[in-house]
């Protein structure tokens, strides 16, 4: 029998029931649900080369053109089951077999206060003109903050908003701003030819899925040295691999160029982990704020090493810093309002022996 888009809608239920952030789908095994950041199998009988194959078609029937599944060997996109989720999907060819890793995207898009993020993100949010950066490796929510800051945006000012998502997640709708949301593949080839158009389009805020390329990352900075507001993500840990690798994207006899035209535009970077938590969602968003101020400008244009950036984050912590903290702050700060145990917050933490030290001194 195939496998038909109820079966298909039958398993994501039970993967939102069970508030699963990922579903993992592969030839002859059972599927595996990602909760709480580990995989969980579900009990049911392993899935056929045909089911797969099912799978595939429910999935893809929006593209704008059939996919042929003897040529497939990987393929992005997104769906949506009505009153459901939105799904991201990444289809791959692995050993001759097809494997598919579904991304569970709720409706309702989430607030900063939500996601239980610092109050620090919302103004971000609130800068006029800049670059942005939310950092952080595959998997590790920097869509979804993404998003918040955008929800925040349109509640709060007249904007019009470009995005350039590779695939659309959260679907936005007009509040005080209005918003372009546009996808990769599909309403536009790629990111570059997307933010040059963007920029003919009267934005005032424009969000880049991912920053790509020294290109990309030019145009961007121009956007931002133009007046608008650029968001965008990179994968990088932290804010001092974000600005190493930026730079190093461009030729040598570009860089101290590159270095001036950061050090003018660039607002934050916001570099973040996903914990196992004590909360609904299972899930809490560990983040390093570096906001630009004068110190942090010295270190991108070379003037004091970059390294010290570290330092001037962690001092940025407090009534009277900038907003910046560390990861092992925000850590420390997690476990005190518990949402995460100590054994979480100390696998989690880059120096055990300076958290320790924090947990006797509170």
């Amino acid at each position: 029998m195939p496998f038909t888009l109820q079966n298909f809608t039958s398993l994501i239920k039970v993967a939102a029931q069970n508030n699963a952030s990922d579903v993992h789908i592969r030839s002859n095994e059972s599927p595996s649900l990602r909760i709480s950041g580990e995989l969980v199998p579900v009990q049911s009988k392993p899935f056929s080369s045909e089911d797969i194959e099912d799978i595939i078609r429910i999935i893809s029937k929006d593209k704008t053109h059939e996919v042929n599944i003897a040529e497939l060997t990987e393929l992005d996109g997104g769906m949506e089951i009505e009153n459901l989720c939105r799904i991201r999907y990444n289809i791959f060819k692995y050993n001759g077999m097809f494997g598919i890793v579904l991304r569970l995207v709720k409706l309702q898009i989430p607030t900063i206060d939500q996601l239980n993020l610092p109050p620090i993100i919302k103004k971000i949010s609130e800068n006029q003109r800049g670059l942005v950066l939310v950092t952080g490796a595959t998997g590790s929510g920097k869509s979804t903050t993404l998003t918040a800051m955008i929800d925040h945006m349109n509640k709060t000012r007249a904007s019009h908003i470009v995005t350039l998502e590779d695939p659309i997640e959260y679907i936005h709708t007009n509040n005080k701003s209005r918003i372009s949301q546009r996808e990769i593949g599909t309403d536009t080839p790629n990111f570059t030819v997307a933010l040059r158009s963007a920029l003919r389009q009267d934005p005032d805020i424009i969000l880049i899925g991912e920053m790509r390329d020294a290109e990309t990352i030019s145009t961007a900075l121009k956007a931002a040295e133009t007046g608008h507001l650029v968001l965008s993500t990179v994968h990088t840990t932290n804010a001092l691999s974000t600005l190493s690798r930026i730079i190093s994207m461009f030729p040598h006899e570009e860089q101290d160029e590159i270095k001036k035209r950061l050090a003018t535009s660039l607002k934050a970077t916001i570099s973040q982990r996903m914990l196992k938590a004590n909360t609904k969602s299972g899930i809490a968003i560990a983040q390093e704020i570096m906001i630009t101020n004068p110190g942090i400008k010295e270190c991108i244009l070379g003037e004091e090493p970059l390294s010290r950036i570290v330092n001037i984050i962690r001092e940025g912590k407090g009534r009277s810093g900038t907003g910046s903290q560390s990861f092992d702050q925000h850590i420390m700060d997690l476990y005190n309002d518990d949402l995460i145990t100590k054994e979480t917050a100390l696998g989690a933490v880059e120096s055990e022996s300076d958290f320790l030290q924090m947990l006797d001194f509170e």
